[in-house]
Formats: structure tokens, C-alpha cells, sequence
């Protein structure tokens, strides 16, 4: 499905958006849920990625000892946390495998850590790819090493399985660390359930815990979603006004550095006092700011919104800390590069980098290639207020906020299928 995209004659200046909990909590709080079956969620994510990750663990009940497919589609969240899930379920066997570009996603260095560990996992077709064949056991080393500039996912799904080792786990990162607050958020989880871990220098100890007691667990919204919303009130006329919910001020999320960033585009948030923020547009970003300059490597998912946001406000932009977009759902940084250039964008990229050069260009009526990555559909959408835009594949978007378009159109966005 293609989508039509731009600005309606009545586009609402004040709205109220709700957005469901944070994917990466909720797929982190699912497979505790499994490995702690008293703990109870709610406002989880309602995303494709989450289905994936609990449609997974529902069949993981079913397996027996012959081995049977676990397919996570394009959840890559999914794939690297049930790599570990599974490798410690004495007796089952799995093949976990994913879409096509799944299977171009490396996952080597969580597998032989894992193997390092004592677990027996295999490749199916391609080394270093998945699909990969899982035979659980019970894991008795404790002890394991990470190059510390990978993707935190792949630390995350080892931190998760921790307290179920017998000696727990402790963890070397070699290097200098990647998205450490998604590392702090998997260790926040893990303390609100009952673990003790410590993280000092490069050291990560996460201590065994064989049961937890019975308590709700509550997710906060996804600030990854909030991005979109931050990125239209920047492009809004001043008085713009979303209230958000919910979210807190000292969110475990990464993303939430959106709240600093976007002050440079005239965007101020109000936390209010049930749990909601109000993001609004208070003035003309400023008129000596020509560059925006950010170092993304602790949040880099926010990259392509942040991007498409100083382009449309006609800034320039020099982002860093992106060398994890290129094992994304695509590789990010070419696919910006690539379709911010339909525009009229001059734009180049690195390895780890993008920049883009202060212009006005704006072509108009320009059809957005998405990859089969969400964030691409939704970080090109606020364009539709500066120029009409298409969307290709507009539905990819269920894979983190099933209701973006329902929610642009509801704010006045005029969306139909092309």
C-alpha cells in the first residue's frame, strides 16, 4: 500500500496523541515474564516486533524434543533475545530463523559467546547467520567476553538469561561501549524484579536468581514513537501543541534525549502531572544555528527522524555514533542518503556518520522508498507539512506503531492510498 501524504487544510494545531509502551521494554519485560512467570505487564507494546517476541514465547511451550521452526519475520529484537531464551531450555530444540533480511543480519558474536558459555548452537545455512539451530541446555560457565562496540542487543540478551544461571553471570566488554542506555535499561529491569548487578568500567555482574516475587510491572510509552511527533511540531508553525502519554522524566530510554536535542528547533517539553508530556512549538529554531551537530551512538535509533527534521527546516546536520544502522532492517544511512537526494538534499555518509548540507530544496510530489524499515515511512511522513509526499509500503509501519497513520489523520494529515 502506497500513501498518499500532506498537509490538510485543517490540520489540527493542538492534539492528543496515546502511545502504547516502549518495544524495547517490552520485549525485554516478555521474556522475563517468561523466565518469571508471577510478574505481570501491562501497557505493553502493541508493535509487530512484540507479537513476534510473544507469539514466540507462546510456542516455545509447545516445543518438544524434536526440534520445531520459530519464524520472528523482520523482529530483530526477537531473533538475538530468544537466541539466548532458548539456549538455556533443557531439552528443546529449535530452528529460529526470520525474513529474508533477517537472515542477512549477523549474529555471530551473541552465538559464540553463547557457545562459549556451554550452550550448543549451530547454522543452518549461512555461518555467522541465522537461521540457527538451538538444542537448550543447562549452562554452567559464568564467565564471558563481547567486543563492547556492538549492537547492545546482543548484551541485552545475555544480561537477560543471567539470573537464571546457576552462577549467574559476569560479563567482560572489550572496547569502547555502545548504546549504554539500553544496556542501563535491561540492568534497571532486571534490579526491578530482584537482581542484584553491578556495572563498573567495562564489567557487567548480573547474580542468580532462581525465583522472583509476584508484582505488576508497568511499560512506558515509546519514545522512539515520540520522535515523529517531535519532528512534526518542529515543522509546525509556532503554537503547535501534542500532549503525549505517558512517560517519565527519568526514563530508562535512550530516545528520551529527544527532549534536549529538539530544544535546538524551537521544541520545549512540559512533563505533566499524569505522566503525559506536551511537546510544543515556542519559537523559530535559531537563526545562527546552520549545522545541527549530535553524537547519536547511545540512541542512534532517533538518527533518520533527526535528519529529516533539519533538511525540512532547511539546517544542515553532522550526526555521529551510526555505525549500528548499517545491520539495521536496511542500511539506513544508504536508504537516507538515497531518498533525502529525491529531495534535493546534498547528503553523505560514512560508516558511522551522516551529513547533510544547509539548503532550501524541497523538491515536491517525491516517492519515499521504505526498505521494509519502519522508521524510514515514519521519519519521511512530517515532510508531508512542507511538501506532498508519497509513501511506498506504507504498512511497514505496524512493525513499532500500528496506528501512525490513523494518528496523522486524526491531526489533520491528509493520507490516502495512492
Amino acid at each position: 500500500m502506497d500513501l498518499h501524504l500532506e498537509k490538510g487544510k485543517g490540520k489540527r494545531e493542538k492534539g492528543k496523541v496515546k502511545i502504547t509502551g516502549s518495544k524495547s521494554e517490552t520485549n525485554r519485560l516478555l521474556l522475563l515474564q517468561e523466565l518469571y512467570p508471577n510478574l505481570t505487564l501491562e501497557n505493553t507494546s502493541n508493535s509487530d516486533d512484540s507479537e513476534a517476541m510473544l507469539k514466540a514465547l507462546q510456542n516455545s511451550q509447545l516445543v518438544t524434543r524434536n526440534s520445531q521452526l520459530i519464524d520472528v519475520h523482520h523482529a530483530g529484537t526477537a531473533m538475538r533475545f530468544l537466541t539466548a531464551y532458548f539456549s538455556i531450555q533443557e531439552g528443546k530444540e529449535v530452528v529460529l530463523t526470520g525474513s529474508s533480511r533477517m537472515k542477512e543480519r549477523p549474529i555471530k558474536i551473541l552465538v559464540d559467546a553463547l557457545n562459549q558459555l556451554g550452550a550448543e548452537i549451530c547454522y543452518e545455512e549461512n555461518d555467522g547467520f541465522p537461521p540457527i539451530r538451538i538444542k537448550g541446555k543447562k549452562l554452567t560457565q559464568n564467565n564471558v567476553s563481547l567486543p563492547a562496540n556492538v549492537s547492545s542487543q546482543y548484551i541485552s540478551a545475555l544480561l537477560l538469561i543471567a539470573p537464571k544461571l546457576e552462577n549467574g553471570l559476569e560479563l567482560s566488554l572489550e572496547g569502547e561501549i555502545t548504546s549504554i542506555p539500553y544496556i542501563k535499561m535491561t540492568l534497571a529491569l532486571l534490579n526491578e524484579i530482584g537482581v542484584m548487578t553491578t556495572f563498573q568500567g567495562n564489567k557487567i555482574i548480573v547474580n542468580s536468581l532462581p525465583t522472583s516475587n509476584s508484582q505488576l510491572l508497568t511499560v512506558e510509552s515509546d519514545w522512539s514513537s515520540a520522535s515523529y511527533w517531535y519532528s512534526i511540531v518542529a515543522l509546525s508553525a509556532i503554537g503547535t501543541q501534542v500532549t503525549l502519554s505517558s512517560y517519565k522524566k527519568d526514563s530508562l530510554q535512550g530516545d528520551s534525549a529527544l527532549v534536549n536535542i529538539y530544544q535546538d528547533f524551537g521544541v520545549e517539553t512540559t512533563f505533566n502531572s499524569d505522566n503525559s508530556i506536551t511537546i510544543s512549538k515556542e519559537r523559530i529554531h535559531n537563526s545562527q544555528l546552520t549545522t545541527h551537530n549530535s553524537q547519536l551512538n547511545n540512541f542512534p535509533d532517533i538518527a533518520q527522524t533527526i535528519g529529516v527534521t533539519c533538511f525540512g527546516l532547511g539546517i544542515g546536520c553532522h550526526l555521529t555514533g551510526l555505525h549500528t544502522l548499517k545491520i539495521k532492517e536496511t542500511d539506513r544511512l544508504e536508504a537516507l542518503k538515497t531518498e533525502l537526494s529525491k529531495f534535493g538534499a546534498n547528503i553523505s555518509v560514512t560508516n558511522d556518520s551522516l551529513t547533510i548540507q544547509q539548503s532550501d530544496n524541497l523538491n515536491p510530489n517525491i516517492s519515499i522508498s521504505t526498505y521494509q524499515d519502519h522508521r524510514m515511512a515514519m521519519a519521511f511522513a512530517p515532510l508531508a507539512l512542507k511538501v506532498p509526499i508519497v509513501i511506498e509500503d506504507a504498512e511497514v509501519v505496524t512493525k513499532s506503531y500500528p496506528s501512525f497513520w490513523e494518528d496523522l489523520r486524526s491531526f489533520g494529515f491528509e493520507c490516502f492510498e495512492k
